[in-house]
């Protein structure tokens, strides 16, 4: 059986088609289309009419892609870019109407449960009691268990993108410390009771995805992509330490000579670190491993363990639109 993903996220929409017989999803094709919607977003963070354009011109060309490759029903979901802004009704509208397609939203809490699925089946049961971090462009998702599925998994508007445009988005670069110092104590705040959960699980095993993750562990030596997926790949919180150091020293222009990181994600590249410096700080994880399977996974292998009523019954672009809650500060209880 062949199906593909289109992934609606604040920087690209990324399209997924693989075979999804013998227990594991495998990539036949991928596509991607650099669009950086979230970079295109106002003050009031809804998506212009020319972000909405090109990301309907974008569906349109991926869902072709998968129709040619043997998958002519994909199912697209989109993140936090779309999921939290304010005329998200009138984006789902639009990609229905122009290119056939149900562009899901994703809750924060499902994607995090999506994303740990995918790296639980990537690590293996070896792995036992797993923490799965992934900081996207708009939310970090973190999730722990011991089994196929988290017993505890969040999503926190703490992305690489949102935190640069909120605390790194003047003229002045690189940013000043006073802006990277409120930066972290934001994230800290927003981290203390999800970081208290972690610590009290006491995860054995530590795994971390996402592309801004994976540009980090290269940066701190992890070896290049083109080694393939199989080759191990970690990153230690000290080597981060000094990481988000030398990219705080450094303007945008600078960061992108750098090994690991792309022109694409240069700006935002040290608030990624921050970020993973600090949760991996909070939750007292020393080291992580790179996970190539996230969310995209997380979904196929759903799609072929539970069938197609793994989405909620009756869920639809729209209704799921209605039924996902904005974003507020999170408290997260421990367990009694």
């Amino acid at each position: 059986m062949r199906t593909g993903v289109i992934d609606v996220g604040s920087n690209t929409v990324r399209l997924m088609v693989a075979d999804v017989e013998g227990g594991a999803p495998l990539p036949v094709h991928t596509a991607k289309v650099r669009l950086r919607l979230a970079e295109q977003l106002g003050e009031s963070r809804e998506l212009p009419p020319t972000a909405l354009a090109a990301l309907t011109e974008a569906v349109a060309s991926v869902r072709a892609q998968s129709e040619r490759w043997g998958a002519p029903e994909p199912f697209a979901f989109a993140t936090a870019v779309v999921r939290d802004a304010p005329n998200r009704d009138e984006v789902l509208h639009a990609v229905r109407q122009d290119t056939g397609i149900r562009l899901h939203v994703l809750p924060g809490e499902v994607e995090a449960e999506l994303t740990f699925l995918g790296a639980r089946r990537w690590m293996g049961w070896r792995a036992g009691s797993l923490a799965m971090l992934d900081i996207g462009g708009g939310s970090l998702e973190v999730a722990v268990g011991r089994g196929r599925l988290p017993e505890f998994a969040v999503s926190l508007p703490l992305g690489a993108g949102r935190l640069t445009r909120e605390y790194c988005n003047n003229s002045e670069d690189p940013p000043p410390k006073k802006a990277l110092r409120a930066m972290r104590r934001a994230v800290r705040h927003q981290l203390r009771d999800v970081a208290a959960r972690v610590r009290w699980e006491s995860p054995r095993t530590s795994v971390a995805s996402s592309r801004t993750f994976q540009q980090l562990a290269r940066l701190c030596g992890a070896p290049a992509g083109r080694h393939g997926p199989f080759t191990p790949r970690e990153l230690s919180r000290d080597d981060l330490a000094v990481a988000v150091k030398r990219l705080a020293s450094l303007p945008a222009s600078g960061r992108a000579k750098l090994r690991g990181i792309s022109a694409a994600r240069a700006k935002q590249s040290l608030a990624g670190a921050l970020v993973a410096h600090t949760v991996m700080e909070l939750t007292g994880i020393s080291t992580v491993t790179i996970s190539p399977w996230a969310v995209r996974e997380g979904i196929l292998l759903r799609q072929m363990e539970d069938g197609a009523g793994w989405w909620p019954a009756g869920a639809s672009d729209l209704a799921l639109a209605e039924t996902v809650p904005r974003p507020t500060e999170l408290r997260v209880a421990l367990p009694s």
